[in-house]
């Protein structure tokens, strides 16, 4: 199931994006410069709480289905959360048992409410596909298959409940959906946000246009920071070409302490501070 889907006979001249990359260069150009432009990288934060758990979580669902189906139980998906499990970011041992504690049930309880003969198209897959200017590629959580479309599926683990906004205007899932589309030449319209500590999903079933319109914003943040990169490379500033956008995702930059900007917008938070407790 698992396996990284070849691209070959690509132009040199597409760039390469990923969800990731678009969304630190749509957030903070300076952010953006400081990942992928500045060598050496600058020296970055700590582990964050809420990373460790959304990595246990989506490591233990992979393990899951990576088992024989024959072997895969609601019980055994939360052993696999407890040997992936981490303590990165949390306040001390027992906060991070309370915290293995509930991940263990929100995986338990996804697991069971999975009907027994479910088997993924794939797994962690990645997926790399020219879409016009660009080369979309990223790691899917799950693709399923449903009356012969596939549907992206995205875990998450956040404190916060998701809306079907949240899956109709994720630039990441429509990116998603276009690349598997292209890749295995099926159709993929349907993208889903399933919220392991609510049970909710939130769903979003893509049009021609819609995608479209995703693509070309994916286009157009490339163009963004190829220009960008092309300038600073002819000499350019690069406090002009790549200026810091503040707001209160400061407050988690894993820069904070190479961004005064950023410090002076929001205060600092502890590496706990965004479970929710």
């Amino acid at each position: 199931m698992q396996g990284q889907l070849s691209l070959e006979g690509v132009p040199a001249e597409l760039v390469r994006v990923t969800p990731a990359r678009l969304a630190n260069w749509a957030k903070c150009p300076r952010k953006y410069r400081m990942t992928y432009v500045d060598r050496p990288t600058p020296s970055r934060g700590g582990a964050w709480a809420n990373s460790t758990l959304g990595a246990v979580v989506h490591n233990a669902l992979r393990a899951h289905f990576g088992l024989r189906p024959a072997r895969r139980s609601p019980e055994r998906a939360a052993a696999l959360v407890r040997e992936h499990w981490k303590g990165d970011g949390f306040a001390d041992a027992a906060q991070a048992a309370e915290y293995l504690r509930r991940a263990q049930g929100w995986v338990r309880d996804y697991v069971a409410a999975l009907d027994p003969e479910f088997e993924p198209v794939a797994v962690e897959r990645w997926v790399s596909a020219p879409l016009g200017t660009i080369i979309a590629e990223g790691r899917i959580d799950r693709l399923d298959d449903r009356g012969g479309e596939l549907v992206v599926v995205d875990y998450k683990t956040g404190r916060h409940g998701l809306r079907v906004d949240d899956a109709r205007d994720s630039l990441a899932l429509g990116l998603y959906a276009l690349a598997a589309g292209a890749r295995l030449r099926r159709p993929c319209r349907r993208v889903e946000l399933h919220h392991l500590p609510t049970g909710g999903v939130a769903a979003w079933d893509h049009a021609d246009e819609s995608l479209a319109a995703i693509r070309a914003r994916a286009e157009e943040l490339a163009g963004e920071f190829q220009d960008a990169v092309a300038a600073l490379d002819a000499g350019g500033d690069p406090e002009r070409l790549f200026p810091p956008r503040t707001g209160r995702h400061c407050s988690w930059c894993e820069f904070r302490a190479h961004c005064p900007e950023g410090r002076e917008a929001a205060p600092d938070l502890p590496p706990w501070g965004l479970l929710g407790d």
